[in-house]
């Protein structure tokens, strides 16, 4: 599995932006593709998931109402709209996936990640 992030950049405090991964190497039918983001000196934290299967979502209490995951099932890539952006959502942003349907927001638990992709967001 390869997983190629992009669409990170530089943005205004309340702006907004969209990630895009596009995954290959193998059907993703049972996968669940995830958003993660580690900040200066910080770890690793879960952002968002989705079930490649049927949509469903899960968000980090962080995101929730601004942040969007979503799939485009025949283009195999993964978006994560960010709306009402702040500073504290800059970080590098990796996008993950495991092969279980299950949620789980740990990174241990996710088998494949892409390069990250840096946000900043400036106020």
């Amino acid at each position: 599995v390869q997983l190629q992030a992009s669409g990170g950049g530089l943005v205004q405090a309340g702006g907004s932006l969209r990630l895009s991964c596009v995954a290959s190497g193998r059907p993703f039918n049972y996968y669940t593709m995830a958003w993660f983001r580690q900040a200066p000196g910080k770890v690793r934290e879960f952002v968002a998931a989705v079930r490649w299967d049927d949509g469903r979502t899960h968000y980090a209490d962080s995101v929730l109402g601004r942040f969007t995951i979503s799939r485009d099932n025949a283009e195999n890539t993964v978006f994560l709209q960010m709306n009402s952006l702040k500073p504290e959502d800059t970080a590098v942003y990796y996008c993950a996936a495991r092969r279980a349907t299950v949620f789980n927001t740990h990174r241990s638990q996710y088998n494949f990640w892409g390069r990250g992709t840096l946000v900043t967001v400036s106020s």
